[in-house]
């Protein structure tokens, strides 16, 4: 079957890289985009040769096309009221990263798609470096799994369109005073953007486990407010790990690796594994080998080799949502980002929130 999707929202600039790949799917179509404004959505209506007649202003009137699936990419803050007007249509939601403004919120959408299809995207888990190394610690190569560090970010949400394209320090500079990114109650801050991936694809390879404490400290600029910088411990029943989320990395990672590096580290009772974003392979060490040494990434089969690949696979299948896009999942991993949001306000540890 052709899967008929729509475009909702263009806050997020991951929707430029999400509409490429429903343009190259050969069994997608898309039939509609929409945003309150036009200005936003010129650059895909220019990449895909979206006709006027499937650009749209009126989200009802974008809606009324039928799809099989909504893409959203709005700011945080609206992620909950746009999911819960998708579902009183019906339509499947694909909600890009991150879950929700707060656990509250996740709650709602989970609810409003009741019966229909919700998928949390986030962009890591298709990296085949972190799934080769979840095969890895599942396979037991490095014991009981101890401790996750995770490191992530970039120069700024402001410097890079859909595609990568480069935007200038002047002008990212010149965008952040009206910029959705950099204001608090619109979710922004390196916490909200970054954290969810430590914490969504930590519980995947946690299994499921929660931390019961977290701890958390966040940067404070004057004349900015939100934060570019965030370390976060959690404390688990196994030990300690540690997620840490940048806006300012002296590089982005999908160009050249920065130090201190983008991606996870896992300890293990019986072995490490490092695995960077991007990477064609991980390195790992042993009891029986010490010496840390590569072991390539494995391709990601057909159907798991993007996020609108995976969910349309999954709907003609009528199989359920696992891993990080699990609405379950990410509840875990939202629950530990609104710990550590408090944390970070009221500077001490918090016990994980329900």
């Amino acid at each position: 079957m052709t899967f008929r999707i729509v475009g909702i929202s263009f806050d997020h600039m991951h929707m430029g890289d999400l509409l490429r790949l429903v343009h190259d799917h050969p069994d997608a179509e898309l039939v509609g985009i929409f945003d309150p404004d036009p200005a936003k959505m010129v650059r895909a209506i220019e990449n895909f040769a979206i006709p006027a007649e499937r650009v749209f202003t009126d989200f009802d009137a974008c809606i009324a096309t039928k799809p099989d699936l909504a893409i959203l990419c709005s700011a945080t803050a609206d992620h909950a009221s746009y999911t819960e007007r998708l579902g009183a249509y019906g339509c499947n939601v694909f909600v890009e990263k991150p879950f929700a403004a707060s656990a509250e919120d996740a709650r709602k959408m989970i609810a409003a798609m009741e019966g229909k299809v919700l998928a949390i995207n986030w962009p890591l888990a298709w990296v085949p470096a972190h799934v080769t190394a979840k095969r890895l610690i599942d396979q037991g190569m490095i014991g009981d799994l101890l401790e996750v560090h995770f490191y992530d970010g970039n120069r700024g949400p402001l410097y890079h369109l859909a595609d990568k394209v480069e935007v200038s320090p002047a002008e990212v500079e010149a965008q952040k005073p009206n910029s959705w990114w950099y204001k608090r109650a619109s979710g922004g801050g390196s916490l909200l953007d970054y954290l969810g991936y430590g914490t969504t694809l930590g519980t995947w390879y946690m299994n499921g486990e929660a931390p019961l404490e977290v701890t958390c400290t966040i940067d404070e600029r004057p004349g900015i407010e939100v934060d570019q910088h965030s370390i976060t411990v959690l404390r688990y029943a196994r030990g300690l790990s540690k997620m840490e989320t940048r806006w300012g990395t002296f590089t982005d990672p999908w160009t050249i690796q920065p130090q201190p590096h983008c991606g996870f580290v896992f300890v293990g009772s019986d072995g490490t594994i490092q695995s960077r974003d991007y990477a064609d392979h991980v390195t790992m060490q042993t009891r029986a080998k010490p010496e840390p040494h590569p072991i390539p990434a494995e391709p990601l089969p057909k159907g798991r080799q993007d996020a609108i690949g995976y969910v349309l696979d999954c709907l003609a299948k009528g199989e359920k949502i696992t891993g990080p896009l699990d609405p379950q999942v990410s509840l875990l991993g939202q629950r530990i980002v609104d710990s550590a949001a408090l944390s970070a306000r009221v500077k001490r540890t918090v016990a994980l929130l329900p």
